[in-house]
């Protein structure tokens, strides 16, 4: 991976559209919409769609999501810099998954 994020912002701005278009294979087994709700200051709502090919991502909340993603700014930078571990994170509360686990499962291959 290249450089670390700095933000929530930057994630999905920046980082996860260069992620979705450098794995097209990976966009389509997926298959899905994601909704992340990251709370916080640097937080907001975010939907990644899996199921166009190359995938999408916008800003604001998706009901066609079949995985809800939700963590605070700072977490969430953290996990995607590889900082914490998903799973502990989830363990220990600071990861909230609703909906499809299979495809949280999936997500750290676009993270």
């Amino acid at each position: 991976m290249g450089e670390p994020v700095q933000s929530v912002k930057d994630v999905f701005e920046r980082h996860m559209p260069g992620r979705l278009q450098a794995k097209p294979d990976v966009v389509a087994k997926i298959n899905a919409v994601y909704q992340f709700n990251i709370s916080g200051p640097g937080g907001g709502a975010w939907s990644v769609d899996c199921t166009v090919p190359g995938g999408t991502v916008s800003s604001g909340t998706s009901a066609a999501a079949r995985c809800t993603v939700a963590m605070t700014d700072t977490d969430f930078v953290n996990l995607v810099n590889g900082k914490l571990n998903p799973q502990m994170a989830f363990m220990s509360g600071k990861l909230k998954i609703q909906g499809d686990m299979g495809l949280a499962m999936k997500l750290q291959q676009i993270l």
